[in-house]
């Protein structure tokens, strides 16, 4: 006899709260394991739903794209997502033009040909 199949949880937002239930379902399906350390998760540890890929780097806020992970290493996780959609855009927008490369100095002082006495100066007296 099978159990009856329990539709997949799907977030209406990406700030959507993860009701009790499917955290629950979450825990069971991953062994109660941090997906991160693979440490087994104890009662009184602190653990979070992480997104196995991140909703900035383009991930679902559903069930299937949820696992438990220990607080502290979900934090470093986050960290590391947020850093790399960074440089992702950093990257695109230099391609695109959105971001200009940084030029040398000031572009709207142009060489008139001369040098400073304070520069000749310097160079004279070393």
């Amino acid at each position: 006899m099978t159990g009856r199949s329990v539709p997949e949880w799907i977030g209406k937002t990406p700030d959507a709260k993860i009701p009790p239930r499917v955290r629950l379902r979450v825990f069971e399906r991953h062994g109660g394991r941090c997906h991160l350390s693979g440490r087994k998760i104890m009662p009184g540890d602190l653990w979070d739903c992480d997104h196995i890929v991140a909703l900035i780097n383009g991930g679902e806020h559903r069930e299937f794209n949820l696992a438990p992970a220990l607080r502290s290493k979900h934090r470093e996780k986050t960290a590391e997502d947020v850093a790399e959609k960074s440089k992702t855009y950093r990257i695109r927008a230099k391609h695109t033009g959105v971001i200009r490369p940084k030029g040398f100095g000031n572009r709207s002082r142009k060489f008139n040909g001369e040098i400073s006495l304070t520069a000749r100066a310097r160079r004279e007296a070393s």
